[in-house]
Protein backbone atom coordinates (compact mmCIF):
# COMPACT_ATOMS: atom_id res chain seq x y z
CA UNK A 1 0.00 0.00 0.00
CA UNK A 2 1.29 3.47 -0.82
CA UNK A 3 1.15 6.48 1.45
CA UNK A 4 -0.23 9.61 -0.23
CA UNK A 5 1.93 12.65 0.53
CA UNK A 6 1.52 16.32 -0.33
CA UNK A 7 3.67 16.97 -3.45
CA UNK A 8 4.83 20.35 -2.06
CA UNK A 9 5.72 19.14 1.46
CA UNK A 10 7.38 16.04 -0.05
CA UNK A 11 9.94 18.31 -1.79
CA UNK A 12 10.63 20.83 1.00
CA UNK A 13 14.35 21.43 1.32
CA UNK A 14 15.03 19.74 -2.03
CA UNK A 15 13.47 21.96 -4.72
CA UNK A 16 10.88 23.82 -2.59
CA UNK A 17 11.22 26.46 0.14
CA UNK A 18 8.96 27.28 3.10
CA UNK A 19 6.05 29.66 2.43
CA UNK A 20 6.70 31.44 5.74
CA UNK A 21 10.32 32.41 6.42
CA UNK A 22 11.24 33.91 9.79
CA UNK A 23 14.65 35.33 10.75
CA UNK A 24 15.79 35.94 14.33
CA UNK A 25 12.33 35.62 15.87
CA UNK A 26 13.44 33.90 19.10
CA UNK A 27 10.84 32.04 21.18
CA UNK A 28 7.72 33.51 19.56
CA UNK A 29 6.72 30.60 17.32
CA UNK A 30 3.13 30.32 18.62
CA UNK A 31 2.49 34.08 18.34
CA UNK A 32 3.90 34.41 14.82
CA UNK A 33 2.14 31.28 13.56
CA UNK A 34 -1.23 32.65 14.74
CA UNK A 35 -0.49 36.02 13.09
CA UNK A 36 0.51 34.36 9.79
CA UNK A 37 -2.70 32.29 9.73
CA UNK A 38 -4.80 35.43 10.42
CA UNK A 39 -3.12 37.34 7.56
CA UNK A 40 -3.48 34.41 5.14
CA UNK A 41 -7.19 33.91 5.97
CA UNK A 42 -7.91 37.61 5.37
CA UNK A 43 -5.95 37.72 2.09
CA UNK A 44 -7.66 34.55 0.80
CA UNK A 45 -11.00 36.40 1.02
CA UNK A 46 -9.68 39.82 -0.04
CA UNK A 47 -7.86 38.57 -3.16
CA UNK A 48 -10.59 36.20 -4.35
CA UNK A 49 -10.84 36.18 -8.15
CA UNK A 50 -7.42 37.80 -8.73
CA UNK A 51 -5.74 34.49 -9.65
CA UNK A 52 -3.26 34.56 -6.75
CA UNK A 53 -0.63 31.84 -7.23
CA UNK A 54 1.08 32.10 -3.83
CA UNK A 55 1.54 34.24 -0.74
CA UNK A 56 4.94 34.18 0.97
CA UNK A 57 5.58 35.81 4.35
CA UNK A 58 9.06 36.91 5.45
CA UNK A 59 9.70 38.15 8.98
CA UNK A 60 12.59 39.75 10.82
CA UNK A 61 12.64 41.57 14.15
CA UNK A 62 11.37 44.85 12.66
CA UNK A 63 9.98 43.94 9.26
CA UNK A 64 7.05 41.95 7.87
CA UNK A 65 7.15 41.36 4.11
CA UNK A 66 4.26 39.93 2.09
CA UNK A 67 5.13 38.59 -1.40
CA UNK A 68 1.98 38.16 -3.49
CA UNK A 69 2.33 36.41 -6.86
CA UNK A 70 -0.69 36.98 -9.08
CA UNK A 71 -1.68 36.65 -12.75
CA UNK A 72 -3.68 39.90 -12.50
CA UNK A 73 -1.33 42.44 -10.85
CA UNK A 74 -2.96 45.40 -12.64
CA UNK A 75 -6.28 44.79 -10.86
CA UNK A 76 -4.51 44.89 -7.49
CA UNK A 77 -2.09 47.77 -8.14
CA UNK A 78 -4.58 50.01 -9.98
CA UNK A 79 -3.80 53.23 -11.83
CA UNK A 80 -0.61 54.93 -10.61
CA UNK A 81 -0.49 52.54 -7.65
CA UNK A 82 -3.72 53.78 -6.01
CA UNK A 83 -5.03 50.24 -5.55
CA UNK A 84 -1.79 49.05 -3.96
CA UNK A 85 -1.83 51.93 -1.42
CA UNK A 86 -5.48 51.23 -0.54
CA UNK A 87 -4.75 47.51 -0.26
CA UNK A 88 -1.83 48.15 2.12
CA UNK A 89 -4.03 50.33 4.34
CA UNK A 90 -6.71 47.59 4.43
CA UNK A 91 -4.11 45.00 5.48
CA UNK A 92 -2.79 47.35 8.18
CA UNK A 93 -6.33 47.85 9.56
CA UNK A 94 -6.86 44.08 9.84
CA UNK A 95 -3.44 43.64 11.48
CA UNK A 96 -4.21 46.41 13.98
CA UNK A 97 -7.61 44.83 14.73
CA UNK A 98 -5.89 41.54 15.67
CA UNK A 99 -3.05 43.21 17.60
CA UNK A 100 -0.36 42.53 14.98
CA UNK A 101 2.37 45.24 14.67
CA UNK A 102 2.14 46.83 11.22
CA UNK A 103 4.92 49.47 11.32
CA UNK A 104 7.39 47.49 9.19
CA UNK A 105 4.85 46.13 6.68
CA UNK A 106 6.14 45.80 3.10
CA UNK A 107 3.98 44.37 0.28
CA UNK A 108 5.58 43.15 -2.95
CA UNK A 109 3.30 42.25 -5.87
CA UNK A 110 4.83 40.00 -8.53
CA UNK A 111 3.35 38.94 -11.85
CA UNK A 112 3.00 35.27 -12.84
CA UNK A 113 4.14 35.14 -16.45
CA UNK A 114 2.64 31.75 -17.34
CA UNK A 115 -0.63 31.34 -15.35
CA UNK A 116 -1.55 28.03 -17.07
CA UNK A 117 1.65 26.45 -15.68
CA UNK A 118 0.69 27.26 -12.06
CA UNK A 119 -1.49 24.71 -10.23
CA UNK A 120 -3.22 27.20 -7.90
CA UNK A 121 -4.26 29.49 -10.76
CA UNK A 122 -5.47 26.51 -12.83
CA UNK A 123 -7.52 25.28 -9.83
CA UNK A 124 -9.12 28.76 -9.59
CA UNK A 125 -9.91 28.61 -13.33
CA UNK A 126 -11.74 25.30 -12.80
CA UNK A 127 -13.63 26.75 -9.81
CA UNK A 128 -14.61 29.78 -11.92
CA UNK A 129 -15.93 27.52 -14.71
CA UNK A 130 -17.95 25.37 -12.28
CA UNK A 131 -19.36 28.49 -10.57
CA UNK A 132 -20.65 29.68 -13.97
CA UNK A 133 -22.60 26.39 -14.22
CA UNK A 134 -20.66 25.17 -17.26
CA UNK A 135 -20.71 21.36 -17.86
CA UNK A 136 -17.93 19.93 -15.68
CA UNK A 137 -16.52 17.64 -18.39
CA UNK A 138 -16.14 20.60 -20.76
CA UNK A 139 -14.42 22.60 -18.00
CA UNK A 140 -11.95 19.75 -17.36
CA UNK A 141 -11.21 19.21 -21.05
CA UNK A 142 -10.77 22.89 -21.95
CA UNK A 143 -8.62 23.58 -18.88
CA UNK A 144 -6.21 20.68 -19.41
CA UNK A 145 -5.83 21.62 -23.09
CA UNK A 146 -4.85 25.16 -22.05
CA UNK A 147 -2.37 23.75 -19.50
CA UNK A 148 -0.77 21.30 -21.95
CA UNK A 149 -0.39 24.02 -24.61
CA UNK A 150 2.00 25.89 -22.25
CA UNK A 151 5.62 25.35 -23.27
CA UNK A 152 7.08 24.29 -19.88
CA UNK A 153 4.34 21.80 -18.95
CA UNK A 154 5.16 18.09 -19.44
CA UNK A 155 2.07 16.61 -17.80
CA UNK A 156 -1.05 17.49 -15.82
CA UNK A 157 -3.92 15.96 -13.88
CA UNK A 158 -7.15 17.63 -12.73
CA UNK A 159 -9.54 15.91 -10.32
CA UNK A 160 -12.94 17.15 -9.13
CA UNK A 161 -15.22 15.49 -6.60
CA UNK A 162 -18.66 16.22 -5.16
CA UNK A 163 -22.23 16.43 -6.48
CA UNK A 164 -21.13 16.87 -10.08
CA UNK A 165 -23.85 18.31 -12.31
CA UNK A 166 -26.17 18.50 -9.28
CA UNK A 167 -26.44 14.68 -9.02
CA UNK A 168 -27.86 13.15 -5.82
CA UNK A 169 -24.78 11.03 -5.17
CA UNK A 170 -21.29 12.53 -5.08
CA UNK A 171 -18.57 11.08 -7.27
CA UNK A 172 -15.08 11.78 -8.58
CA UNK A 173 -14.04 12.66 -12.14
CA UNK A 174 -10.53 13.29 -13.38
CA UNK A 175 -8.59 13.96 -16.56
CA UNK A 176 -4.88 13.33 -17.10
CA UNK A 177 -2.39 14.06 -19.90
CA UNK A 178 1.38 13.55 -20.19
CA UNK A 179 3.83 12.42 -17.49
CA UNK A 180 3.41 12.90 -13.72
CA UNK A 181 6.34 11.41 -11.70
CA UNK A 182 5.04 11.98 -8.15
CA UNK A 183 7.78 9.97 -6.38
CA UNK A 184 10.74 11.68 -8.10
CA UNK A 185 11.91 14.30 -5.60
CA UNK A 186 13.67 16.52 -8.15
CA UNK A 187 10.59 16.52 -10.41
CA UNK A 188 8.98 19.97 -10.42
CA UNK A 189 5.41 18.92 -9.58
CA UNK A 190 3.13 21.81 -8.62
CA UNK A 191 -0.01 20.92 -6.61
CA UNK A 192 -3.03 22.91 -5.43
CA UNK A 193 -6.46 22.45 -3.89
CA UNK A 194 -9.51 24.69 -4.27
CA UNK A 195 -13.23 24.51 -3.47
CA UNK A 196 -16.15 25.56 -5.67
CA UNK A 197 -19.09 26.44 -3.39
CA UNK A 198 -22.24 25.90 -5.43
CA UNK A 199 -25.92 26.05 -4.47
CA UNK A 200 -26.17 22.24 -4.27
CA UNK A 201 -22.94 21.72 -2.33
CA UNK A 202 -19.17 22.08 -2.40
CA UNK A 203 -17.05 20.59 -5.18
CA UNK A 204 -13.38 19.94 -4.42
CA UNK A 205 -10.74 20.59 -7.08
CA UNK A 206 -7.20 19.16 -7.10
CA UNK A 207 -4.57 20.01 -9.71
CA UNK A 208 -1.15 18.49 -10.39
CA UNK A 209 1.20 20.07 -12.99
CA UNK A 210 4.59 18.58 -13.95
CA UNK A 211 7.14 21.04 -15.35
CA UNK A 212 10.29 18.95 -15.83
CA UNK A 213 13.28 17.88 -13.71
CA UNK A 214 15.33 20.31 -11.61
CA UNK A 215 19.01 19.61 -10.89
CA UNK A 216 20.35 21.67 -7.97
CA UNK A 217 24.01 21.68 -9.09
CA UNK A 218 23.19 23.12 -12.52
CA UNK A 219 20.43 25.36 -11.11
CA UNK A 220 18.53 24.83 -14.32
CA UNK A 221 15.53 22.92 -15.51
CA UNK A 222 16.10 19.87 -17.68
CA UNK A 223 13.32 18.84 -20.04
Amino acid sequence: MTHVVHPYAHRLGIIRDWKSRWFGVGKQYQKFLKEDITIREYLDKRLLGLYVASLDIERSNRKLRLIIRTARPGMLIGRQGEGAARFKEDVKKVMKKHGIPSDGLVIDIEEVRFPEANAMIVAQMVVEGLSRRLPFRRVLKQTIEKVMSTRDVKGARIMISGRLGGAEMSRTEQIKKGMLPLQTLRADVDFARATARLSYGAIGVKVWIYRGIIFADKNAQVH
